[in-house]
């Protein structure tokens, strides 16, 4: 199949301009003036910006064994509804957990046949299976994700600071990448037990100190073993100096953030709302300003959904207490349009959102094909309308259960692309390696 798309506006890698990108095989084959396109050409509307697809990072699909929370045809086509062309499905809430060459090949043989955009798969750093890890990588993982504390399910046990330098010393050998959830238990542990509808009883139970010390706990041991690591929903934006300083010094180091922790504050959080809980916690307005201030100056690296859903008997809706119910946010499908109406607001163009969005998530995964417009890699596309307003309402997730329902965001994905062609819902998607062009 070939698709030409020319656009007005179009988001390339050295900015933004008129252009026509040319497709054919599922690749772009070339990137030429807006006026050299042949009979038949997609062109869109004046108020719309051509982007490449977005790559989500961090996604909870729970398939096999909890996919009443969430599975891979109805995550993906959310992804599809949002202009996301490829997820990386985390290793955990899924059973059996992504943690053996084993479970990566059932994992991909449920996944085959019903994913409406592209599926890379995180492989699990858990005790005792630090044998297993160069398998993984070898059979394609993207890397491994950690936990540092509980992680609420018993199947995915977290690390402590033996098992995390165990891994990795092991990860080191071969370049491997080490994402961790970076809340640390003793931290926790000290601090009040979560209950009831207060949501500021609920922050307090998770302090900000929890993640700066188990970051400074990741940090100290990347840099000992000269491995790669990766923090995964930094929520805190006390532990940007930290960062800062460790990745001045030559540690390889890099971190993430979410919609939910750009767009909420705990100011605003209603009481009772369990839609809001999530792990670490949404902090306050100051926190959230700290983390648009580094995103802007190159101390974050990337914005990844953490879509991690579950039913709504679990998020315990009928009680409101946060010390009772699940946490995670839904919010794969409308991450885009979330972050680029915080973006907007701060005078931040497109085309940076662009990058934390699809580019940086591409490189962190080891996705080459992926990221960009670019000649050679992938035919992901999306037509975006960036000064549309809308009312999240109707969502593809399993479990639509967010607290982004009802409120007012500016940004509407019209059109997506998959490799050249429309992603409509239908399993059109592949399953990836890292690695893969």
């Amino acid at each position: 199949m070939s698709l030409v798309v020319r656009a007005r506006r179009v988001v390339l890698p050295d900015g933004e301009r008129a252009a026509a990108v040319h497709t054919a095989g599922g690749v772009v084959t070339a990137v030429t003036g807006f006026d050299d396109v042949p009979a038949g050409a997609v062109t869109l509307a004046d108020d719309e910006v051509l982007l490449p697809g977005l790559v989500d990072s961090h996604v909870h699909v729970n398939e096999p064994g909890r996919t009443e929370w969430e599975g891979f045809a109805t995550a993906t086509r959310a992804a599809a509804a949002g202009g996301v062309t490829t997820i990386v499905d985390m290793p955990l809430n899924s059973v059996p957990a992504t943690t053996t060459v084993e479970a990566l090949r059932v994992k991909r043989e449920v996944a085959a046949g019903q994913i409406a955009v592209d599926v890379a798969f995180w492989g699990g750093a858990v005790p005792g299976n630090a044998g297993e890890l160069r398998a993984m990588h070898e059979a394609g993982v993207v890397g491994f994700k950690c936990f540092l504390l509980d992680s609420g399910v018993p199947e995915f046990p977290p690390l402590d600071d033996a098992g995390l330098r165990a891994a990795l010393a092991e990860l080191a050998t071969f370049d491997g990448l080490l994402i961790a959830h970076a809340e640390d238990e003793a931290v926790i542990a000290a601090a009040p037990e979560p209950a009831g509808a207060s949501y500021a009883a609920f922050l307090t139970s998770r302090p900000p100190a929890a993640e700066e010390t188990a970051i400074g706990r990741l940090v100290a041991a990347t840099r000992d073993t000269g491995a790669r690591s990766h923090v995964v929903h930094l929520a805190d934006g006390d532990a940007l100096p930290l960062l800062r300083a460790a990745r001045a010094s030559g540690v390889r180091v890099t971190v993430e953030t979410c919609p939910h922790y750009l767009t909420f504050a705990a100011e605003d959080v209603p009481d009772g709302d369990t839609a809001y809980k999530c792990c670490p916690p949404i902090r306050e307005s100051s926190h959230r300003e700290a983390l648009w201030g580094a995103l802007t100056a190159g101390d974050v690296d990337l914005v990844v959904s953490d879509h991690s859903p579950c039913t709504p008997e679990l998020k315990r809706l009928d009680v409101g207490d946060f010390g009772l119910a699940w946490g995670g946010i839904a919010g794969l499908q409308v991450a885009l349009p979330a972050v680029w109406t915080g973006a907007r607001a701060r005078g931040v163009p497109l085309s940076q959102v662009v990058c934390w969005m699809s580019a940086a998530p591409a490189r962190l995964a080891g996705l080459p094909g992926k990221g960009a417009i670019v000649v050679g890699r992938d035919a992901d596309l999306v037509a975006f309308a960036p000064d549309e307003p809308f009312t999240v309402g109707r969502l593809e997730h399993r479990n639509p259960v967010t607290p982004y329902a009802g409120r007012e965001l500016t940004g509407v994905v019209r059109r997506t692309w998959l490799r050249g062609r429309e992603a409509d819902g239908s399993p059109l998607g592949r399953l990836l390696d890292r690695g893969d062009r």
